[in-house]
Formats: C-alpha cells, structure tokens, sequence
C-alpha cells in the first residue's frame, strides 16, 4: 500500500530546504513533530482539489474501506458532517422538490449536525423515541420510519441516524436503508465511532448495509491524529453526492488543513492493509473474554459494537461517576511497570464507556482484570441508585419556536437554567462528551429539559432575548 502524502514529506524534510513558507516555526523542534508539519508548497497537493498525492491517498482509502469515494477530513466528523448535510441539500435543490427543506433525524444528533443546520437553514423532524430512551441512545423503529415518510406532505433531503451511538447500540441500517431508498430519499449515517466496523470479518459498516453517505472518526477507533476523518459514500450515491460534498468540504473546512493528521490518515492506508483484520479479530475476542469475566462477577454490561464496553454502574446502585473516580485511583503495578489510573471515554449517572482498539496491550488488559478483582461493583448497594433530575430517560419532545437558524442568529443571553423554562433556546449547550444537545436551537424549554441540563452539570443556557 503507497503512502504518497507521508513519503513526499519525508522527502521535502530530508532536502533541508529553507522554508520561506508557513508555519511560523520553519520546522525548528519545539513539540518534536515541527519538521514533518508542512502547508501546500509545490506538490503537496490541495485538500480541497485533491488531485496529487492527496487524491491518490483517497483513492487508496476507497479501496480499503470498499466506498465509491472516500474523502479526507483534518477537523473531525464535525466537518464530514456539515458537509454531508450540504451535499443533500445541494441535490435537493437542483432536483427543484418543492417546500422548506428538512431533515429527518433520531433525536441522539452530534451539535455538528444542528450546526450545520443552522448554516444551511434546514429544519429538523425528529423521528419518535421507542420507549426508554436516553440522551446518548435512541432507537427508532422501521416502522416509526415508514409512516413518517409516508405521511410527510414532502420528502426530507435525507434521514440522519447516528450508529453506533455513544452506548454502542447500531441500528438496523439495511433495513432503515431499503426504506429510505423506496422513497427516493438517502440515508445519512453518523459513524463517527464505528470507521473500524469494515474490516470485521462480517463487514458491519453503514456503506456496505446500504447508507449513501456516513462519517467516519478515524482519530476515534483507528491509530490515526486527533481531527483525522473521512466522509464515505456508497458506489452509487458517488454521481449524486460527491461533487456537492467537495464543494462544502472547502465551503466549511479551514484552507489550512493539518499536514500531519493528512500523514496520519495517510500511513493508516498502509496499517488497514497490513493484517488490521486479524489484529481487530485478537481484540474483539480480548474484549470479549473482559464482557464474561464482568458477567461471571454479575457485573452488568450492555451488548452493542464488538469494541465498546459500557458498563450500567446504576444497575448495582452505583452513579457512572464513581466508578470513574474509582477507575481514576487504581494503581497496580504489571511487569515490573508502575500503571496508575485507568482513564474512561465517557461516564454519567448511569454507565462507564470504555473504548479500546487493537494498540492496547496485553499489560492494559492485565491491569483491567486486577480492577475487576478489588472494584465496588462486585458488591451490590443495599441502597437503589437515584439521580439528580430523573433516571435518564429523555423523551425529546419541546414545542418549536423559530427555526434553528433563527435562533442561532438571534440576540441572546446566558440565563440560569432554574430560570429558563418558557424561554427559546439559542445556542444548543452540551457537555463534551458526548456532545448531544439536550435542547435544540428555537425550541421552547421545558421542565423535562431543566432536569436534563442538570443531570449533565449545566447551570446556565443561552436564550433568545425577551423583545
């Protein structure tokens, strides 16, 4: 597998030309990744126009992924995403459909999704929650998904799922997409978590069971820099969607992508293609042996994608919380190395979120199962956990006021959040992670949401100002 971006910077570095270009540090060593973090001089190529060694490093991921075209992102899926969102709309409105356009969408959306929204100027229709749904997990129904199309008065520019969630549940997407495509409509997938679901044994990425477009966070399950992307497409959504999602890739994205996360994708062609297979199935199967062990300890684990393990501390009376600061503290000692503290993605009220790929070591997994012998969560509370504000369950539901963008671009003020309920909500406020808005930009605030802010630690929100 070629590796054309990283080997054209290996070989400008090893010229020591005198940089008369940016950056500002003329590749001097201050963090010790300087001389390899280049801007676009003479045959590096343009992200944007990617034509050279950066096309000819897409193409390489195409192929490795099995898309009809792979785009690189150096900002997150927070840019595939706007970008995928624009490449409907731009569709949409050359095909001249009639009404305001909208998205259809379950309600665990990224803020990057409202965003994008806001500067498109596209309304949301939330997909109804089945019971029991959370902030970070929705499931919505086949069913639920047919009657909404059937009775909207004008099809929506896309349908917007996010899987995996932020609790590892998928949804059925060939079955999600096998609808939307009887109606003429593409289906939109955020996968940022899930770049690695392709090379299972059973591919179970969203291109392959039938969505038109998805993100990918390759920083997020692949050795890849932080910020590091890419926006797929299925074979046949290629001539429909690709050259609107260039166009808005440059209309969102910085002119100044990152050289070195552009590397990082770049060598992650070569990593992909280099027995990542058999190395994911090694890890798959570790994880696993980890899911029985907390079993066998009557320690509750939620099923969902092979490389997440979400853990309901709740269950045993416990607050997620705890259990991270528990995780935090532990300190054992394996080969001779000293290892403290075991470091979670994400923990709430509820549930601990681990996420581990193949570049964790046999040590990291020794030291898990010396926490499973010593955690508090072999001991069920006597005590039934509360929380603060509910347990959890969210409906979703709050009446629209303005359209995100009006409200977005509205005058506004912060507000306690004791304070807010019947104003608008202006800018979405979110914790990070997960980065889920519990209002939506234009949406009156309810009770219900008041207890949601809290519950996630928000005291103060962004409101429309009163006229």
């Amino acid at each position: 597998m070629t590796t054309p971006i990283y080997n054209f910077v290996q070989e400008y570095q090893a010229k020591n030309s005198v940089r008369l270009h940016m950056p500002g540090h003329k590749g001097k060593v201050f963090l010790g990744c300087e001389p390899m973090d280049i801007t676009e001089v003479a045959g590096a190529d343009v992200l944007s126009q990617a034509q050279g060694i950066i096309g000819e490093s897409q193409k390489n991921a195409a192929k490795l992924f099995g898309t009809g075209l792979t785009l690189y992102s150096t900002e997150g899926s927070s840019l595939s995403i706007k970008a995928m969102l624009a490449a409907a709309y731009f569709y949409r409105k050359e095909k001249g459909y009639a009404g305001r356009a909208w998205v259809l969408a379950a309600r665990n959306v990224h803020r990057a999704m409202i965003d994008g929204c806001a500067l498109l100027d596209l309304d949301v229709r939330f997909l109804p929650c089945e019971t029991g749904a959370e902030l970070c997990s929705v499931k919505i129904s086949l069913e639920q998904l047919e009657e909404t199309l059937e009775q909207a008065e004008f099809p929506p520019i896309g349908v917007y799922i996010t899987s995996p969630d932020y609790l590892g549940q998928q949804a059925d997407i060939a079955a999600l997409a096998e609808c939307c495509h009887k109606k003429q409509v593409p289906l939109l997938v955020d996968n940022a978590h899930g770049a690695y679901l392709a090379f299972l044994e059973e591919s179970r990425h969203p291109i392959h069971l039938g969505a038109d477009m998805c993100c990918d966070s390759a920083h997020k399950t692949l050795p890849v820099l932080t910020g590091g992307s890419y926006l797929q497409f299925r074979p046949s959504a290629e001539e429909k969607f690709g050259e609107y999602a260039r166009r808005a890739m440059a209309l969102f994205g910085s002119t100044s992508p990152s050289y070195l996360v552009l590397q990082s994708l770049d060598l992650c062609n070569r990593y992909l293609a280099e027995g990542y297979p058999a190395e994911l199935e090694i890890c798959v199967r570790k994880i696993g042996q980890i899911k029985e062990e907390m079993k066998r300890r009557n320690i509750p684990v939620l099923s969902g994608e092979p490389l997440k393990l979400v853990i309901d501390a709740a269950a045993l009376g416990y607050t997620g919380e705890e259990i991270a600061r528990e995780l935090r503290t532990f300190c054992c000692t394996v080969d001779g190395e000293d290892r403290q503290g075991l470091e979670c993605e994400y923990a709430d009220e509820k549930y601990v979120v681990w996420m581990l790929t193949p570049e964790n070591t046999e040590e990291d997994y020794e030291c898990i199962r010396r926490w499973l012998k010593v955690t508090c969560l072999n001991e069920k509370k006597t005590s039934a956990w509360k929380g603060k504000g509910g347990a959890g369950v969210y409906s979703g539901i709050s009446q629209r006021k303005l359209t995100i963008r009006q409200a977005m671009f509205s005058p506004s003020e912060m507000v306690p959040v004791s304070e807010s309920v019947g104003r608008i909500l202006a800018q979405e406020t979110v914790s990070c992670p997960p980065a889920i808005p519990i209002g939506i930009s234009g949406e009156l605030i309810t009770r219900e949401m008041v207890e949601q802010f809290l519950r996630y630690g928000v005291e103060e929100v962004c409101v429309c100002k009163e006229h």
